[in-house]
């Protein structure tokens, strides 16, 4: 008896054991079941949430890196951008004498892209015209250009002027300074609606300028008036700078485009560009009281200009010395 109770007890351990490990597994698959059974699972809502945020994170990754870019092409183009200063009369009528003043952008080495009534001041002026006689015209008197980084005007002459539109091509006084001036490029097509732009000008001429100038600046020139002279001191002290205002195209129709970039009296002739800082337009109006009602030309316009101021300049005489 003694001898078959020691061999059957480590049988009885061993099964013992076996059942134990057996209950064990058991209940760790059925806590397992349990857990995937009452675990949350994801619906379709969220799957479509998630989605929606990783497509918003995509397109502020993708805004950051055009606003980026987009700064980087308008602080290039900025050397590039002139303030245009004119004096314009009505011949046998000195009393009839007016400032212009406008903006203006290289298009090509010397030469100067701006708005018609910019270069021909009177264009456009019904006030001009009522007060014109028969065999009076308007005359010119000086045309310039303010570049950031000069203290000298350069000095300008129109070469083409739009028959249908407002546009102009100016030549530029070739000096050591305007050659080095790089030119802006024109985009191939026009502008989408609702892509964004920026607006390069100097809007209220030497009055806006002034304003944004360091207060010492400010306190000396603020009662000076809108001239050359001021204009001259400006540009001295290094602060002939365009200002950028931004927006978007609202819509484009035929040659016109309308944005919301806010300009002013002053900003016409301004280059309006895209993200990739091209020229898609030439600034040249807007509507009072009507935020979107900022007006400019399709860059595609000055194409034929372009090419026939450049036509012009290659027929014309050298100059003598």
């Amino acid at each position: 008896m003694f001898e078959t109770e020691n061999k059957e007890e480590p049988v009885l351990e061993i099964w013992q054991r076996f059942v134990q490990g057996l209950l064990g597994v058991l209940a760790l698959g059925g806590a397992l079941l349990m857990a995937h059974y009452y675990a949350p699972q994801p619906s379709a809502e969220t799957s479509g949430l998630e989605q929606q945020v990783h497509e918003l994170s995509q397109q502020v990754e993708e805004l950051q890196r055009e606003q980026s870019f987009s700064a980087v092409s308008v602080d290039d183009a900025r050397d590039s951008v002139a303030y245009i200063y004119g004096i314009y009369h009505v011949a046998g009528k000195q009393h009839l004498r007016a400032r212009v003043a406008g903006t203006g952008f290289v298009v090509a080495p010397g030469m100067l892209a701006t708005n018609r009534h910019v270069a021909q001041p009177w264009y456009g002026d019904r006030e001009v015209e009522a007060a014109l006689r028969p065999g009076e015209s308007p005359v010119l008197e000086k045309l310039v250009a303010y570049f950031p980084g000069s203290p000298l005007p350069v000095p300008l002459q129109t070469i083409v002027l739009a028959k249908h539109g407002d546009l102009a091509v100016l030549h530029m006084e070739s000096t050591a300074f305007t050659e080095k001036l790089r030119p802006l490029g024109l985009a191939p097509q026009p502008p989408r609606v609702g892509e964004s732009v920026s607006v390069l000008a100097y809007p209220m001429g030497v009055t806006g300028m002034v304003a944004k100038s360091p207060a010492l600046v400010y306190e000396r020139l603020s009662s000076h008036p809108d001239d050359a002279d001021t204009a001259g001191e400006l540009a001295a002290l290094s602060l002939i700078r365009p200002s950028a205002t931004f927006g978007h195209i609202g819509d484009v129709s035929g040659d016109k485009l309308i944005y919301d970039a806010p300009t002013a009296r002053g900003g016409s002739g301004g280059p309006v560009l895209n993200m990739r800082g091209e020229v898609v337009g030439i600034n040249s109006a807007y509507i009072d009281g009507f935020s979107g009602g900022t007006l400019g030309i399709t860059a595609t316009e000055l194409v034929p200009l372009i090419e026939s101021a450049k036509q012009s300049i290659a027929k014309a005489p050298p100059a003598t010395p």
